[in-house]
């Protein structure tokens, strides 16, 4: 069983942080500091399907679920991360329920979907059966959509009726420039869409989430407060970033008052 689509449905928060870099190092190394799961984004970053491989098989090193964010609702693309068997893959800027339809279809086999067949890394390279594989997947992957524009929200009570849709997660800087606010996050008329949007999820009884690259206390309180079951919070280049600039820093002040 998916201990990330377990988790999901028991109603557990779930922690989890974005992999922008190339090295399966990353997914490992993370993948052992307990998060729920990764998420491996292939929408903003050079992550090509040679290098999702490597992430993944990281990232089963570490015992951590992986979802992959697809850039598109592109069906070869979409079909090439599916075959290598991550936990979960998330669909970004799905706006109407017919785009959710579409997306949702990607991922399942007919004659529930229009997903094609010949798994490779999803079923151990052979080791597993193909049948038993088939059988089982439409209710092992985790399949999450992006909430990131107003028209998405305002078709939420449509896109919601899909039983197929695992789980909904806010890009809110998209959304807000879907309104003509890039960045503004937290001003009114976002902050509106986004209590909108999750009193028809929580209503649905359907598990919501957000994408931040922020890790600031004051930030995840607040997204935790709106409600939200799912937090992606920071990226790796953020973590190397960070930790280095500590030490960077501390070993200057330890210099500096050596000298005096």
């Amino acid at each position: 069983m998916n201990t990330l689509k377990e988790k999901l449905k028991s109603g557990v928060k779930l922690a989890g942080t974005h992999i922008t870099m190339s090295d399966p190092c990353i997914s490992e190394m993370i993948g052992h500091l307990g998060f729920d799961f990764i998420w491996i984004d292939t929408e903003h970053s050079s992550i090509d399907y040679h290098t999702l491989h490597s992430l993944l098989m990281g990232a089963k090193s570490a015992d951590v679920p992986a979802i992959v964010r697809v850039p598109c609702n592109d069906p070869t693309f979409t079909k090439k991360v599916l075959e290598m068997g991550p936990d979960g893959i998330i669909f970004p800027l799905v706006n109407s329920a017919e785009e959710a339809d579409y997306v949702m279809k990607l991922c399942l086999y007919p004659p529930l979907g229009v997903r094609g067949f010949g798994p490779r890394r999803a079923i151990r390279y052979g080791l597993d059966d193909a049948g038993e594989y088939v059988n089982n997947t439409s209710k092992e992957l985790c399949r999450f959509i992006q909430i990131e524009s107003e028209a998405a929200v305002k078709n939420l009570p449509e896109i919601v009726q899909n039983p197929y849709i695992d789980g909904y997660i806010f890009g809110p800087n998209d959304l807000s420039g879907s309104i003509g606010e890039l960045g503004n996050v937290y001003g009114a008329r976002t902050t509106a869409l986004i209590d909108e949007a999750v009193g028809i999820l929580k209503a649905a009884g359907k598990p919501v989430g957000v994408s931040t690259g922020s890790t600031d206390s004051n930030v995840l309180k607040y997204w935790h407060s709106k409600g939200m079951d799912i937090i992606s919070s920071g990226a790796d280049n953020d973590h190397i970033v960070s930790g280095a600039r500590h030490v960077i820093n501390t070993l200057r002040e330890v210099q500096q008052r050596s000298a005096y």
